[in-house]
């Protein structure tokens, strides 16, 4: 299974996302000469619906996805400085991008297989609902928590059984933005999500949404 093909999309912040890039692309470069894996980001201002946080992409064989992303999370976990009693590995959370169409194949008959994979891993492990407040958003985010070793576990076991599945293997080359996501809430001419080029008019009226949840997103 290592030499398959494969993917992995998570979340990252403004400054994490700079972090992984390095000065002048120097950590990205490293990395991926380091792992043989490609990392793509999404553009600065092109976030995950109803969050703050950009996207970045791992592709490559299996070994390789596996590889970056430990080298990746290792960074981000380095940066953080945790000062805590050094015995106790700090405990994190990396949020995983999913189809909606392959979640079910980490979820299992009754809930089985993310059980056995949080009892595997020791991680814990959340799948979102499906977020109904945008229109053709067909993603959903796995929250994994833990130490980077169980987190890398639990990556692990999700990878092996999301490479088995035609399905979202085909997710790789959909396209990376969300710009063609809407925000189900607004009424009137739909907004493309948020685009840099849009101009602060359009961005600045998609900040306020009429059912209220204008804290959700940030303002330019």
């Amino acid at each position: 299974n290592g030499e398959k093909a494969t993917y992995i999309r998570f979340l990252v912040s403004n400054a994490a996302a700079g972090s992984v890039i390095g000065k002048g692309g120097s950590t990205i470069t490293d990395f991926q000469s380091r792992s043989g894996a490609r990392i793509q980001l999404s553009r600065n201002h092109e976030f995950f619906p109803g969050t703050s946080d950009r996207i970045i992409m791992v592709s490559g064989t299996v070994d390789e996805v596996l590889k970056v992303m430990e080298l990746i999370l290792a960074k981000l976990l380095n940066e953080l400085n945790i000062e805590e009693n050094d015995d106790v590995e700090p405990r994190t959370k990396v949020r995983l991008v999913v189809p909606n169409s392959s979640c079910g194949s980490i979820i299992g008959k009754g809930g089985a297989t993310i059980k056995s994979f949080i009892d595997e891993s020791q991680a814990g492990i959340k799948i979102s609902p499906q977020d109904n407040n945008f229109y053709g958003l067909n993603d959903r985010l796995v929250t994994l928590t833990g130490t980077l070793d169980e987190q890398m576990r639990a990556i692990e076991l999700i990878l092996s059984k999301l490479s088995e599945d035609p399905h979202y293997s085909q997710a790789m080359h959909a396209p990376f933005s969300y710009a063609g996501v809407l925000f189900s809430g607004f009424h009137g001419i739909p907004h493309a999500y948020v685009l840099p080029s849009m101009g602060t008019a359009t961005y600045n009226s998609m900040s306020y949404a009429p059912n209220g949840a204008g804290g959700k997103f940030p303002n330019p």
